[in-house]
């Protein structure tokens, strides 16, 4: 895994959004006896007064001995997935999917906040991806964007700009303080529901009203 997936200060580092993360490395085998959160929500308590975390729901793409990666999936940008595709000098080649078209892009977190991230299902072959699951993954290279354009990208796809990542031991900390609960992810809440939905439901996974919480709650 390289550097820039472990560490959870940013790095903004100059290059196109889509210079591509090195996905090559083979993954290190988990440890059955170590949490495993890849493909969960984390779900911000109210007791999480960090202004870039408060509020958001946080898909976890990878989670080890060696940290966690993932992206938020309820705080847009202000870019929609059309002023992206301008920005980067690809054009629709088929008839606007509007659904697609004026999606709006997320802030997926402060970790190379300069750089392209997309969630997606199905995996699809492109050329710097990450599975979560047999259907999810994470791509980071340009050619998912100009399958998009060309139409032929994923049915169903999440695009940010930046990820989230902790190190070693920080989310399990941050768990253990009540900063967030965590569920097994939704993909109907992942990709198909509207954002200002997103929080709500992904509580009622955990059968629990966001009217309920408080700062002193457990986590899950």
């Amino acid at each position: 895994m390289s550097k820039q997936r472990k560490t959870s200060n940013p790095a903004n580092e100059p290059g196109s959004p889509w210079d591509s993360l090195d996905f090559s490395s083979a993954p290190e085998i988990p440890n059955q006896d170590e949490l495993n959160l890849a493909d969960h929500f984390l779900i911000a308590m109210p007791s999480m007064l960090d202004p870039v975390f408060g509020g958001t729901v946080v898909y976890l793409c990878e989670h080890n001995a060696n940290g966690a990666l993932g992206v938020i999936i309820n705080k847009p940008t202000d870019m929609t997935v059309e002023t992206l595709l301008n920005r980067i000098d690809l054009k629709l080649e088929i008839v606007p999917d509007l659904h697609v078209e004026k999606a709006p892009v997320m802030y997926g977190g402060p970790v190379q906040s300069d750089r392209g991230f997309v969630l997606h299902a199905p995996i699809g072959d492109f050329s710097s991806t990450m599975p979560v699951t047999e259907e999810v993954a994470l791509t980071t290279s340009k050619d998912i964007l100009e399958a998009v354009a060309t139409g032929n990208g994923p049915n169903r796809m999440l695009v940010s700009l930046g990820c989230s990542g902790w190190g070693a031991g920080q989310l399990e900390d941050e768990i253990t303080r009540n900063g967030w609960l965590t569920v097994r992810a939704d993909q109907a809440i992942l990709f198909d529901l509207p954002l200002e939905q997103r929080f709500a439901a992904a509580l009622k996974l955990l059968g629990i009203d966001p009217l309920m919480l408080s700062g002193e709650a457990g986590h899950a």
